[in-house]
This record gives structure tokens, C-alpha cells and sequence, in this order.
């Protein structure tokens, strides 16, 4: 068991819009052989489309708008991979999704430096403590020095850089890079589209052939930058970057692939395998122990419509899964056996026999399983919850075929219990949907006609802010004062302003507010 432990790394891709995610992600699957060619992101409709993006909305827009889970090996690791959704859109699910890695890869644009959803999904990282590797992405495109960029990352997010390798040269004239480590150069080639692994020849600095290559301009300014770099940069230091106090930087282009291999054989030895937990009550729960624990951290509808099924992700914390296991549900006290899991690869699945700490599984979930469940035998551990955010946008659904009624109040459901936006009020006619941005309910939208048949509009609501409120202080408010009803029944108060939020405290200073429900 500990020997398969160690082999196991756990990680999320975190990065703005745009920095190149997904195609790093695919990549990863290209080096890994979990895939033999690589697809564009922004695939035409006879090409390939990206592994990790399944959903059909993803496919059309050239987007990652849904966490992918894959595990794939790579020189006898295994790796287990979350593609998280890049829009600020999205941050709830990314955030969960966090919750259940143990080390991220932030891809930075060498042409933007540190953008705003990265500056977000970073402190969420150094709030929990997970470390971060750093891949500046694009360098075969017009970039910024890697001095500027190291120094905006710094200065932006407050850890230090240590660079682990050195670009050369950038845009047209980006050949390669110089391990700072090793003291080789990889000199790479383009393939196809990016498709194939990329040729690279390996040198040193001195080798003559590589200096004429270069020009002697260029090559004596690479070598003033690499002196410079030695000089004003920090060694690597592994207990800072452990304490997300220092990133590692690499540089490269996903597109072309040159870097990318640096990258992974780096990642293994940096990344730390799975690691302890210690739960609200001070217990401290090993990956290594007998007893098994997971929690659920994602649910999932209609991830292939020839099943039509939901799925729940679970992260194995401790213990060995073995499929047909028996486990209780903490939050129901009952035994459920575990008879269908199953590992995933985008949106392909297949089943599985065994799984160990820092995999993730996939459980058929009947409507029984919710986000933040602990699966467990023997004592049952107390976990911190995932957190649920206060949304900000709110709008209501309206059908529009009186013939899908059934399916639009089955489809409703589902897709909420994803946890992308919450629902008020689905008792009444109408269903109201909250959430932290709007792209959420075009995509809720478009996935009720797509995957249910059930088509519909969105009326914009006039609220930009809610607090939950203890049931028993529903009956001291004025009726002036709407309340709704969250999906678990709690009373919430819909707010049109902070000006709103901020009357309401003053004049009702006995009712406490609450940013997230009371369970």
C-alpha cells in the first residue's frame, strides 16, 4: 500500500481564461501515452476536440467550463489530473475542486503576466496551503523577459520565484530551454499542429555548434541573463515551496510542446504524494491507515446521455477501495455498498476493482450522494466542510413547452445538485437559480434544452446579494421583507443592493445574517 501511495500525485491546473489549460492538460495525456495525438482546443468540427473538455457547450465555445477528472501513469506515477474551469464564472466548483488535490500547476500568459481569475485561484491555494508549480505558457509568442515576468509574479501574488529553467529566446525566435539544474540546453522542433511529442536535441552550453546556431549576439546575451539569474534569483527551496512560500517556474509553449516533458519530470519529483489530513476535531487522518475515508467533492449529471446517470467524485483520503466494499455515509448514518465505481478519462469511464489514497473515483449516485459527504469505516472522521458561497446574480427560470413540465422539474433538480448555482424556491412554478456570475445560468440553460429536452428562458432578477437566516427568526420579520427557500429548505433573505443588506442589519440588529446555510 505505501509503495502505492507514494507513486500517486494528485493536482489541478489553475489559470485566467485563456493562458492555455487545457492544452497543457492535453498535453500532460500526450507525454503521459494515455493519448496518441494531441487535438487543438479550439477544434474545427472535423478535428479533434480536448480530452478534458466533454460537455457539448465546451466543445462548441472552445471552453473548459467543468472540472475533468483523469488518471493516467507517466514513468511509474500515477497521476491524477483535475482540469478545472478557467472562467471566474466557475470559482465555487474550482474552489471544491481544490479541496481534493495536493499540489497545483498556474499557467501564466508570457505576453499578460499575472491575470485577475489567477490572483483568485492563487489565494485560495495559499489559503490552503497547497504548493504551486508555475508554467509561463506562450513563449513562442511575442512575451514578456522572464525577469519582468518573474518579477510581476512576486510583486502581484507575494512568492517568490525561482526559476528551474531558462527560455531561449521568445516568439519566432523561442528554440528552447537551458535546465538551470542539469546545465543542458533542448533544443526543440515543431510538429504538426502540435499533435506529436516535440523532437528536441540535447546540449551544453558550450558546444559550438548550438553558439553558431544562435548567433553570437543572442548567445552572449543568454549568457549575461543566466549569470544575472544566478545572481539575483533564490535556490529551490523545498520547505518553502511546501509552505506555498516559493513557486518553481518553468517556462515553454503548450502548443508546440516544447517544455512540457522538463515540466512533468520535474512535477514528480517536486509534487508531494498524498498527505495526511486533520479534521475539525484535531484527528489526524493517514493516507496509510487501514480504515477507509473519502469525501465527495463534485456531482455530476449526464456525463454520457447513453446512461443518463448522475456521478459522484470522491477523493480516497486513507485506506484501500475495493469495488463492492461496504462504507457508511456520514451524513445519513446508513451502509452503502460501493458496487459500480468507476475511473474517468474525460468523459470516458470504465471500471474499477481497486483505488488507493489520491485517486478519485466515480460512484452512480440515485440522488443519494451530496457535495461534502464523507464515506468512511470504522470511526467516522470530521472533516471541515466545503464551503458554499453567497451568490451575487439571481434569475428566475421560466419553461417554455407546458409539454416538458416533468422533464424540466427532473432536469432542474439534477443539475442543481451539481452545485454550480444554487436553487430557491423549487417548490413554486417558477425556480429561481443564484449563482456567483451569469455565464452559470447560460449554461444551465443550455443544458435543461440540451440534455433533458426541456427548453426555457431566464427572467433577470433585481438582486445582488443573499443571506441565510436561522429558520426561527423567519417569523420576527416584517412582511415587507421577501424570504425565499434554499434547496434544502432553509430561509434566505434576497438583497437588491449592499445599501439594502447594510439597512436591514441596522434595523434588525437581533437577526443574525449568515453567507452560507446553516446545516
Amino acid at each position: 500500500m505505501k509503495e502505492e501511495i507514494a507513486k500517486r500525485r494528485s493536482f489541478a491546473m489553475i489559470a485566467h481564461p485563456d493562458a492555455g489549460k487545457t492544452t497543457l492538460t492535453e498535453k500532460f495525456l500526450l507525454y503521459g501515452g494515455a493519448i496518441q495525438l494531441a487535438g487543438h482546443v479550439r477544434a474545427k468540427k472535423e478535428r479533434r476536440t480536448t480530452k478534458s473538455d466533454w460537455m457539448k457547450l465546451e466543445q462548441d465555445r472552445g471552453i473548459s467550463i467543468n472540472t475533468s477528472a483523469m488518471q493516467f501513469e507517466y514513468k511509474d506515477h500515477v497521476l491524477n489530473l483535475l482540469d478545472t474551469p478557467g472562467h471566474e464564472d466557475f470559482s465555487e466548483d474550482t474552489y471544491r475542486t481544490l479541496m481534493a488535490v495536493e499540489c497545483a500547476i498556474m499557467l501564466i500568459d508570457a505576453a499578460k503576466g499575472v491575470e485577475p481569475q489567477t490572483i483568485k485561484l492563487f489565494k485560495i491555494c495559499r489559503e490552503k496551503k497547497i504548493p504551486i508549480i508555475t508554467f509561463i505558457n506562450k513563449m513562442d509568442l511575442p512575451a514578456l523577459s522572464p525577469f519582468e515576468l518573474m518579477d510581476n509574479i512576486e510583486s502581484t501574488l507575494g512568492i517568490t520565484c525561482t526559476p528551474m529553467v531558462w527560455p531561449i529566446g521568445s516568439g519566432t525566435q523561442f528554440r528552447g530551454l537551458y535546465d538551470l539544474n542539469k546545465q543542458k540546453l533542448y533544443e526543440y522542433e515543431k510538429t504538426t499542429a502540435g499533435a506529436f511529442k516535440a523532437p528536441q536535441k540535447i546540449a551544453s552550453l558550450e558546444d559550438p555548434i548550438f553558439q553558431e546556431l544562435m548567433g553570437e549576439r543572442d548567445y552572449k546575451q543568454l549568457l549575461e541573463d543566466l549569470d544575472l539569474a544566478k545572481e539575483m534569483l533564490p535556490d529551490f527551496d523545498k520547505e518553502l515551496f511546501l509552505a506555498c512560500e516559493l513557486t518553481p517556474v518553468f517556462f515553454g509553449s503548450a502548443v508546440h510542446n516544447f517544455g512540457v516533458d522538463l515540466l512533468m519530470d520535474a512535477f514528480l519529483e517536486l509534487a508531494p504524494p498524498p498527505q495526511p489530513v486533520t479534521t475539525s476535531n484535531g484527528r489526524v487522518i493517514h493516507p496509510e491507515d487501514t480504515e477507509f475515508t473519502a469525501f465527495i467533492f463534485k456531482l455530476q449529471a449526464n456525463m454520457n446521455k447513453a446512461h443518463r446517470d448522475r456521478v459522484a467524485f470522491a477523493r480516497i483520503t486513507s485506506g484501500i477501495f475495493n469495488r463492492g466494499m461496504q462504507v457508511k455515509l456520514k451524513r445519513t448514518g446508513k451502509t452503502v455498498k460501493l458496487s459500480s465505481p468507476v475511473s474517468f478519462f474525460g468523459q470516458e469511464r470504465s471500471t474499477l476493482d481497486k483505488a488507493y489514497p489520491g485517486d478519485i473515483i466515480g460512484l452512480i449516485n440515485p440522488g443519494l450522494y451530496r457535495i461534502g459527504d464523507i464515506l468512511y469505516t470504522g470511526e467516522a472522521p470530521e472533516y471541515h466542510p466545503l464551503p458554499r458561497f453567497a451568490p451575487e446574480a439571481f434569475v428566475r427560470l421560466i419553461p417554455t413547452d407546458t409539454n416538458k413540465l416533468k422533464a424540466f422539474k427532473k432536469g432542474v433538480q439534477e443539475l442543481a445538485e451539481e452545485g454550480v448555482v444554487q436553487l430557491f424556491e423549487l417548490d413554486k412554478q417558477y425556480p429561481v437559480l443564484g449563482g456567483v456570475g451569469t455565464l452559470q445560468f447560460d449554461v444551465f440553460r443550455f443544458r435543461l434544452e440540451d440534455e433533458y429536452g426541456a427548453p426555457c428562458r431566464l427572467e433577470p432578477l433585481p438582486y445582488e446579494s443573499s443571506r441565510w437566516i436561522r429558520p426561527e427568526d423567519k417569523e420576527k420579520l416584517s412582511r415587507f421583507v421577501k424570504t425565499f427557500s434554499d434547496d434544502r429548505g432553509n430561509p434566505v433573505i434576497l438583497f437588491e443592493s449592499q445599501y439594502r443588506l447594510k439597512l436591514f442589519q441596522e434595523e434588525n440588529p437581533e437577526i443574525p445574517l449568515f453567507e452560507h446555510p446553516i446545516e
